[in-house]
Parts: C-alpha cells; structure tokens; sequence
C-alpha cells in the first residue's frame, strides 16, 4: 500500500482533510457551516469526494495495518510533520544531474 495519496493501484481515500472530504460547489453548490461537514461527509465511509494528490498520511497503526478511516486522525491525515519530511530529498533528486 503507498501512503502517498493518488500513488500507486491502492492509497488512502478518506484522508483527515476537510478540503478532501467536503464536496466541490460544483457539485453541491449549498453552504456548509462550521459544523456542517461532519453529516454527511466526515462520518461517511465513502471514499473523499477530492483526491489531494502527493499528500502523505500518517501510516500504519501498531498491528501494521491501515483502516482508511477519516476520523482516525493520527493515521490518515496528512499533517507538515509528515510530508516536510520527504520535502529535503526530493528536491535534492530534482536537482541532481544524471549524466
């Protein structure tokens, strides 16, 4: 399984996003409250209506499993501690030459 969301045939799909997991106005053009987004969306099992593309979620719980549960917080979001981390190297392999 890739922890990168939109890498690989199997990543997470109900990310703890709330850009992620809310629908687009194009699709529900309604306003959504401060509270509004936990019914339906965030207690929903359905996968995230927007896919947020290269974000890395926390990974794996103790058992090496990953449930895909939005509200699993310290396993599915995708926090800076997480992703800054993968910054450094991969921009050193862009700007490395391969000659």
């Amino acid at each position: 399984m890739s922890y990168m969301v939109g890498y690989g045939a199997y990543f997470p799909k109900r990310i703890h996003h709330r850009g992620s997991s809310l629908p687009s106005l194009a699709s529900h053009p309604q306003t959504i409250g401060c509270d509004g987004g936990f019914q339906p969306f965030f207690y929903s099992s359905n996968p995230n209506p927007n896919t947020l593309t290269g974000a890395i979620v926390g990974g794996p719980n103790q058992n090496d499993g990953f449930p895909d549960d939005r509200t699993d917080y310290s396993h599915s979001e995708p926090a800076t501690y997480i992703n800054a981390a993968i910054v450094g190297p991969l921009a050193y392999f862009s700007g490395s030459s391969t000659t």
